[in-house]
């Protein structure tokens, strides 16, 4: 199922002990930020998960957090979400704190985690039913919440079904039903299309830019593609740290410009022509990048420079004319998301640390 029609009105988290209190819209955030958070650090042992991470998201953006396996994206989500205390640092949801004023700051946060935890001897029905009751949702708008949380997931096929009995995708539609249910204005998902097939992967996306309409989103993930096709910003983590944080195309700029060239040179020429390429200006790294069968004498290099190596094929290919290089193929490769995305996580930061 589909879902179709605008963003719909639902409610935020909040413990089980506050049910009966009023529940607060999107128009009661006091912050223009309807996620903060500043410096936050978090160690486990000796290990250095989150040094110093900041970031802001306004109503309206979808951030995706964006990182290697063991970045440090989990822990970061887990202390936004409030689920984890930081060592160090603060974080906002609309204004409150979630240490200082954690049941103000949980109404309104809807969190779906990357291992969804659901009580499987229970229907998908009967489990929102009591989610929406520990969100506090009142008596009269429940019914109304959890249909439309069924609709937009696309649960309703399997509404009476027990959730042991679920396929990974649907169990984890189950829980991002669960995390909408309330209307929270700040929504946190990892990895939201983990096990999802590519219909419903793009369903997703759909649903997640409807519900971006009048709220704040972070989408951690590791699958660039995902994050590229969702996200407007960008926030790269590795080693637990921010690396990068900006629009899309403005990363995608930021990485190396490269091109590939295709040359016949002659016994022994190789090292001199690999020194001669990697001297021209703008080049920071020229590598050759292998033979042709049958020991031909056509070689390829690969020749890297940095986001204002502009020019670089044609002053390569200059260079081979003024040699007499015979040359074959002659190939700009254009800054991508994915090769600033490399350059990011591969920088060699704080080696010394245990972590």
């Amino acid at each position: 199922m589909t879902p179709h029609g605008p963003a719909d009105s639902i409610r935020p988290t909040m413990h089980s002990a506050d049910r009966t209190r009023p529940l607060h819209s999107t128009a009661d955030i006091p912050a223009p930020d309807a996620i903060a958070a500043d410096g936050l650090h978090k160690r486990f042992g000796a290990v250095r998960a989150v040094r110093g991470v900041s970031l802001t998201v306004a109503r309206g953006e979808i951030v995706g957090l964006l990182g290697p396996n063991g970045a440090g994206k989990s822990t970061t989500m887990r202390m936004l979400a409030g689920f984890l205390p930081p060592d160090e640092g603060r974080v906002r949801i609309g204004g409150f704190d979630t240490l200082s004023d954690s049941i103000e700051a949980r109404r309104r946060i809807g969190y779906l985690p990357e291992s969804t935890p659901l009580y499987p001897e229970m229907t998908v029905a009967g489990l929102l039913e009591f989610r929406a009751r520990l969100a506090g949702v009142p008596r009269r708008r429940r019914a109304d919440a959890i249909g439309r949380a069924i609709e937009r997931c696309w649960l309703g096929e399997v509404a009476r079904r027990r959730v042991g009995t679920l396929s990974k995708g649907y169990r984890q539609r189950v829980g991002l039903a669960a995390a909408i249910l309330h209307d929270p204005p700040a929504l946190l998902l990892d990895e939201p299309t983990n096990g999802l097939d590519p219909a419903q992967i793009s369903a997703m996306r759909g649903l997640m830019r409807d519900l971006a309409a009048d709220r704040a989103l972070v989408v951690s993930s590791h699958i660039l593609a995902e994050v590229e096709k969702t996200c407007g910003r960008v926030v790269v983590i590795a080693g637990g740290r921010v690396r990068a944080d900006g629009p899309i195309g403005a990363l995608a700029r930021a990485g190396e410009a490269a091109c590939l060239i295709e040359v016949r040179i002659g016994p022994g020429d190789a090292d001199d022509l690999t020194r001669a390429l990697a001297s021209l200006a703008g080049v920071s790294r020229a590598a050759p990048v292998g033979l042709e069968a049958n020991g031909s004498p056509w070689r390829r290099w690969r020749l890297e420079g940095g986001p204002d190596a502009r020019g670089l094929a044609e002053r390569a290919g200059a260079l081979l004319a003024s040699r007499g290089v015979p040359l074959r193929e002659l190939r700009p490769e254009e800054p991508t998301l994915e090769r600033a995305f490399l350059d990011l996580i591969g920088r060699p930061e704080d080696k010394d640390d245990p972590a």
